[in-house]
């Protein structure tokens, strides 16, 4: 059953929630865990000053605070998801708050252990990574030894955990503004209903084919943020600050650097995907004169980018037939990677439609001792629903299996590779459409539009994100003030440097900058255009060698964190230190539009 934006989470069916039953089955279980752990605290006091008396105290310290860490994880990961159920519910914004102060007090409580670590003579370290009984912890005290330079002493340190919730405000503070408080109001749907707008909704509306109503919903949506536009603005600005605070605090030269160096990320593989996104610029310009051709416009609009080309194909599918979809898409990654899923997708991983006051967006969320659930507001009239649970289903089973293959202290993997196996099941999810439609020209054509409006959102859109970041901070690091109008005209240079003459840049869409939630995790987005480009390498690789090059790509999901993110691509064959994969996806892009182009002629 679909629930409208209004219903209320007490009246959202049970099969279409998750289940989160395995974890606690009420809040006051919850509770009673947290003030369990909160009693372990003081034993962090017991091990201080004692990590450098030698192999047996370094050990036990380090087993206690991964103990820790897991146990803190799991409480943190319900207390999160019940949060996001309901943003208007005090009781689940309470716990929340709870679980990121516990969090924060575990993160001064243990301070001291990077220090003492670091502190150890370096050879000392190395001889005991060396032993048997370190083995699973190898790759953290190499990373320990990386950070030499970059940690304080442990008093610093200390009040450095101590800053961290105030710190992560920011961020906070734009999540419930944009979830719980703005309100979109009321609009007139072209069938007649009046509906409220919401996140979840509105590129939905942006793809319907009635453009007075688009663009009617575009001036809409963007009022709001117009109308709060200094508030958060000024929220964007703190968060940035922060960034520079926390790389400045631990000695890098800026806050890309320092964001870059937990991945062992080399700059110029930033710097190369910005240069490379543009030289493909004439194939995105190629595609915008096609579309506003195809539309039949005098000009064109961002609210003209959404809406899909082929007419009178209205798109349908409800949840149990998406989730069959995904799995006959995935075939090519074998039945256990198959059977695992779909039990997942429809018995208990799957928070499926939108309630008053749900998070918007979708997500992929589970710690070493959960499910790895997902979060969805999936609208069944939307073809972007279907490759959206496509993608998180990416995210999950990479949990899944990144959980049963390494052990706890090397299972986190990193964003870098996360966008990795999400994209690569969009681009499986594209290949089988256009196979199963091969002899439907409007559905293939239907499905060849979906795919590079989605190349060209993730490609090019999240580089032109990647680089307003990497703009916004350096104007920061050269104490310069970040205001409104600083956030819109860097905004506004950028919509114009890459849609060129191509589009109409309406001045409501320089607000955009302003909605972008991905902003408070600071040089986070670029990793979704350079996820796509190794995931459409990985496609490649299986379509043209087969099953050596899914045990490759499962290989890769199953190594968790225990390398850093590009040596694990080249586990899965893709070299990301190299500008190829990204040269590839341009050119991908081009043969596609190429392919529509022909098409089209013939409908």
């Amino acid at each position: 059953m679909v629930h409208q934006p209004d219903t209320l989470r007490k009246e959202v069916l049970q099969s279409d929630c998750w289940d989160l039953s395995p974890m606690f089955q009420t809040t006051e279980a919850w509770e009673a865990r947290s003030q369990a752990l909160e009693k372990k605290l003081p034993t962090y006091d017991d091990f201080k000053g004692t990590l450098a008396q030698g192999p047996d105290a370094l050990l036990a310290c380090i087993e206690f605070d991964h103990s820790v860490g897991r146990e803190m994880a799991f409480l943190y990961t319900f207390a999160h998801l019940k949060n996001d159920e309901d943003k208007t519910q005090s009781d689940n914004e309470g716990l929340f708050q709870r679980a990121s102060n516990l969090y924060t007090r575990i993160g001064e409580a243990s301070s001291f252990i990077s220090p003492e670590i670091q502190a150890i003579p370096s050879d000392q370290l190395t001889a005991y990574l060396n032993k048997e009984a370190f083995k699973p912890y190898r790759f953290y005290l190499e990373q320990m030894i990386r950070y030499i330079p970059h940690t304080r002493t442990a008093e610093i340190e200390q009040l450095m955990a101590m800053a961290g919730e105030s710190l992560g405000a920011p961020q906070r503070i734009f999540s419930q503004l944009d979830n719980a408080d703005l309100n979109f109001d009321t609009i007139k749907h072209p069938a007649g209903d009046v509906l409220p707008l919401t996140h979840g909704n509105f590129i939905t509306f942006q793809g319907h084919k009635d453009r007075t109503f688009r663009k009617t919903v575009f001036d809409q949506y963007y009022q709001t943020y117009h109308d709060h536009r200094h508030t958060i603005a000024a929220t964007l600005a703190t968060s940035v600050k922060k960034d520079l605070f926390w790389a400045r605090a631990r000695h890098f030269d800026s806050a890309r650097k320092a964001a870059l160096f937990a991945d062992n990320v080399p700059e110029n593989v930033y710097d190369d995907l910005i240069i490379n996104v543009k030289k493909a610029f004439s194939s995105l310009h190629q595609y915008l004169d096609f579309r506003k051709q195809a539309l039949g416009v005098d000009e064109l609009h961002m609210y003209d980018t959404y809406v899909q080309l082929v007419p009178d194909i209205d798109f349908h599918m409800d949840y149990e037939q998406a989730v069959a979809t995904c799995i006959e898409a995935l075939a090519p990654l074998g039945q256990d990677y198959c059977g695992t899923l779909e039990q997942g997708l429809l018995k208990g991983w799957v928070d499926r439609y939108e309630n008053k006051g749900k998070r918007s967006g979708a997500y992929s969320s589970g710690c070493y001792d959960s499910n790895p659930y997902i979060l969805l507001n999936y609208d069944p009239n939307s073809i972007n629903s279907l490759f959206t649970l496509i993608h998180e289903a990416g995210h999950s089973m990479h949990t899944f299996l990144a959980n049963k293959a390494q052990p706890y202290p090397t299972h986190g993997y990193t964003i870098f590779v996360a966008e990795v196996a999400s994209t690569l099941n969009e681009a499986l999810l594209a290949r089988h459409l256009l196979e199963k439609y091969r002899d439907d020209p409007r559905m293939k054509a239907y499905i060849l539009n979906r795919e590079i409006d989605n190349i060209r959102g993730t490609f090019f859109r999240q580089t032109m994100f990647a680089e307003f970041e990497h703009i916004i901070h350096g104007l920061a690091g050269g104490n310069q003030a970040l205001t409104i109008d600083t956030f819109t005209s860097v905004y506004k240079n950028l919509l114009s440097v890459y849609f060129g003459d191509k589009m109409v840049i309406d001045e409501a869409l320089t607000l955009e900058c302003l909605r972008i939630p991905h902003f408070y995790s600071s040089f986070y987005v670029y990793k979704y255009a350079t996820g796509l480009a190794a995931a459409l390498a990985i496609a490649q690789r299986i379509t043209d060698k087969g099953k050596p090059a899914v045990n490759d790509y499962l290989a890769f999901l199953k190594l968790g964190g225990s390398m850093f993110p590009i040596d694990e691509l080249r586990v899965a064959g893709v070299d990301m230190a190299t500008i190829s994969p990204v040269q590839a996806a341009a050119s991908h892009f081009e043969s596609r539009i190429s392919e529509l182009e022909t098409l089209w002629q013939s409908i």
